[in-house]
């Protein structure tokens, strides 16, 4: 497992969801992972989750130009609270380990429930976890060969939604 993609999960997952329940992290996170298995996308976690637009100027990345709002908010991407970074991180581990079937059914984008974006109306709705709500293509035709979305070997011995909110008290 490549150090890069687990700290790349790991601070995405730290930035986008360290207020939700365990289950709300793991599933954040697959959104990333399946952008990963998705042709419109680009193709390792670190990719994904730096992808933004720059300026065809001088090359800086643009401000709220970016697929994670942490990262192109023109703050600090220094997590400050050292604690849930480390839980961050070893959560990330697992998910990269493939601990987890996809709770969130191939879903390539999530929103707050405080916010609406325009986007959701092209995208369809599949699953609320936490304060999120995820959404996929409309048709999921962007699978990279081989890497299914939301077909994964072995989803019964996956841990699932279910599992996981059982064990989140025994992982603290």
């Amino acid at each position: 497992m490549m150090e890069a993609a687990v700290i790349c999960l790991a601070l995405n997952l730290y930035h986008e969801a360290r207020g939700e329940p365990v289950v709300g992290q793991i599933a954040v996170s697959q959104v990333v992972l399946n952008r990963v298995k998705d042709d419109r996308y680009p193709n390792t976690v670190c990719e994904v989750v730096r992808q933004a637009q720059y300026s065809k100027i001088n090359g800086k990345l643009l401000l709220k130009r970016c697929q994670f709002s942490w990262f192109c908010d023109g703050r600090s991407d220094r997590p400050k609270d050292v604690k849930a970074f480390k839980w961050s991180y070893k959560l990330s581990k697992r998910i990269l380990a493939g601990e987890f079937s996809d709770l969130v059914h191939g879903a390539t984008h999530y929103h707050s429930v405080k916010v609406n974006p325009k986007w959701r109306i092209q995208k369809k709705r599949v699953t609320k976890i936490g304060d999120h709500i995820f959404h996929r293509w409309m048709e999921n035709d962007g699978t990279k060969k081989g890497k299914g979305l939301h077909t994964q070997k072995g989803f019964s011995k996956k841990r699932t939604a279910q599992t996981v909110e059982h064990e989140e008290e025994a992982w603290s």
